[in-house]
């Protein structure tokens, strides 16, 4: 494994953890949010106005956020770069993917 495949590897592993790492403050502060708008409080006091997005679509986001950042944090580093390159993009796109699902429901 030359240089250039050991800085990829290493970048890509950054990425994978800055999205773990990410994962649940964003989730947290997207619901925040939401609970801070009019809407999401009556949806909160008195269960009117809830967000119509069902709930298996966040929770399979965020599986797929957390379980691809694993992945990738699992498979070596010298095998297959475009491979991972592509679990880290995927990992991105669930997690930033959820937000938006969440922010949108408010």
């Amino acid at each position: 494994m030359n240089t250039a495949q050991q800085s990829a590897g290493r970048h890509l592993t950054g990425w994978s953890v800055a999205g773990l790492l990410l994962l649940l403050p964003t989730v947290a502060v997207a619901w925040l949010l939401v609970l801070a708008s009019e809407r999401g409080s009556r949806c909160l006091m008195y269960g009117e106005q809830c967000s119509q997005i069902p709930g298996a679509a966040l929770y399979g986001c965020f599986w797929a956020a957390l379980a691809l950042g694993v992945l990738v944090l699992a498979w070596p580093r010298g095998r297959w770069t475009p491979a991972r390159g592509g679990a880290v993009l995927l990992q991105w796109a669930a997690q930033l993917t959820l937000g938006a699902l969440i922010l949108t429901g408010a």
